[in-house]
């Protein structure tokens, strides 16, 4: 079995703030594709709430996350939405059950 995962990680923005939250997870996007053990990293937004935006990523594997969540630019993101988000991030770390 690969040890591929995909991750969603839910982002609430308190209200009035969610700019901030979009344009730094914005941010984040080139450095995070750039990184060898990065699939696919893509950012959304909630059509039916526009205070919750939701990653969808996939990694190589765990370790590539845990790696990924300690780059400079991960870390600028998480400092960034600190005082923005409504609520702890919420992280699903998924492994398909039947390969593609």
């Amino acid at each position: 079995m690969s040890q591929e995962i995909t991750v969603v990680a839910v982002v609430k923005a308190k209200k009035g703030q969610e700019k901030i939250v979009a344009d730094a997870m914005a941010a984040c996007v080139p450095a995070s594709r750039a990184e060898a053990t990065n699939i696919q990293y893509v950012p959304n937004r909630d059509l039916d709430d526009p205070q919750t935006f939701v990653f969808i990523e996939r990694w190589a594997s765990r370790q590539a996350l845990q790696d990924h969540m300690e780059t400079p630019h991960f870390k600028t993101l998480a400092e960034s939405i600190k005082d923005s988000v409504a609520e702890p991030i919420s992280l699903r770390i998924l492994q398909p059950l039947v390969a593609e």
